[in-house]
């Protein structure tokens, strides 16, 4: 028969998963917001068209956590596939932002989004 969970142990995981969920989404709400303000003519190549797909696949996410939360509906295996998307095209836009300059306000947003979508799989387990 299995061990059951102590109702402390229970809520402590909770309130990490909130807290990491919540700042998931407060870092892809910002990373939509610096995506959007840097892209433009004089990016070279690629950069542009990878920021608006970053800010889109962030602003996907944010609003796929919100919903989520909302509803109370936690089909786990579409959060973890939203939010290993966001990391993954935010590691990509820093990467690419990056290239500019090492303090690029873009590259460190998409740093942060990547860092928060890291610890809120882990959480997720």
């Amino acid at each position: 028969m299995p061990r059951e969970v102590p109702q402390e142990a229970r809520h402590e995981d909770l309130v990490r998963y909130l807290e990491d969920r919540f700042a998931c989404v407060q870092a892809c709400d910002d990373c939509v917001r610096v995506c959007a303000v840097r892209q433009g003519p004089a990016d070279p190549g690629d950069t542009p068209r990878l920021n608006s797909a970053c800010a889109d696949v962030c602003d996907a996410t944010a609003r796929f956590l919100a919903e989520q939360g909302d509803q109370g509906d936690q089909d786990e295996q579409r959060v973890r596939i939203q939010v290993e998307w966001c990391r993954a095209i935010c590691l990509q836009c820093a990467s690419l932002c990056g290239l500019g300059s090492a303090t690029d306000r873009c590259a460190q947003a998409c740093r942060r989004c990547a860092k928060a979508c890291d610890d809120f799989l882990t959480t997720m387990g």
